[in-house]
């Protein structure tokens, strides 16, 4: 069975919304946007193009997606692997898009998501796409989360774990911590009754 690996940019407080630039995400007003410029270190960009370079599948939502459409085709050199793994969109709206190969999922969501989860293939990776995030949480579909931690708090913004959150219990499988204070960490599923 594939995994679902949740990776993200996340700040103290749990938030997600915006970590790469300024105009990534402004929705809901959110004026922190690009809020890791200047936690880089070499340790943490080695960390970050080990998962970029692993074999994987996209599992994201349409936001995500749109944000990502128009840039990564054209930084194939940064990175590759993208732009050939299979995009899995989560949308009501989008039903086609020339970056390829991509399929896009609508109406039951979360039975979708477990269907391709029992399919051969590489692991899911899921990036961003914090609304889609919430139904994989909700229907308990997420093995993997793979987070950086940074040492900022926000406030304001889309959490990761904001709404419907299940009792799940889950143990460490990695961690570092980076020059300037990025815990970089990796938690698997485990079953609660482990955990006691």
């Amino acid at each position: 069975m594939r995994k679902i690996i949740v990776l993200e940019h996340i700040s103290l407080d749990g938030v997600i919304q915006a970590p790469g630039g300024t105009d990534e995400d402004t929705s809901d007003g959110f004026t922190y946007g690009g809020w890791i410029a200047g936690y880089s270190d070499e340790s943490l960009g080695i960390a970050l193009r080990k998962q970029m370079n692993a074999e994987f599948d996209l599992l994201v939502g349409r936001r995500t997606f749109e944000i990502w459409e128009p840039y990564w085709p054209q930084h194939v050199d940064v990175w590759p692997n993208v732009n050939s793994a299979t995009k899995y969109v989560a949308s009501n709206t989008r039903t086609s898009s020339n970056w390829q190969p991509s399929i896009f999922l609508n109406g039951d969501i979360a039975g979708k998501v477990a269907k391709i989860k029992q399919q051969q293939g590489p692991d899911i990776h899921v990036w961003g796409s914090s609304k889609l995030l919430q139904t994989l949480i909700k229907h308990d579909l997420v093995d993997v989360f793979w987070l950086m931690i940074y040492p900022i708090t926000l406030g304001a913004g889309k959490r990761l774990f904001a709404d419907g959150t299940l009792a799940a219990a889950f143990k460490l499988t990695k961690s570092k911590v980076t020059s300037k204070g990025v815990i970089i960490v990796g938690y698997e599923r485990e079953s609660l009754l482990n955990s006691k």
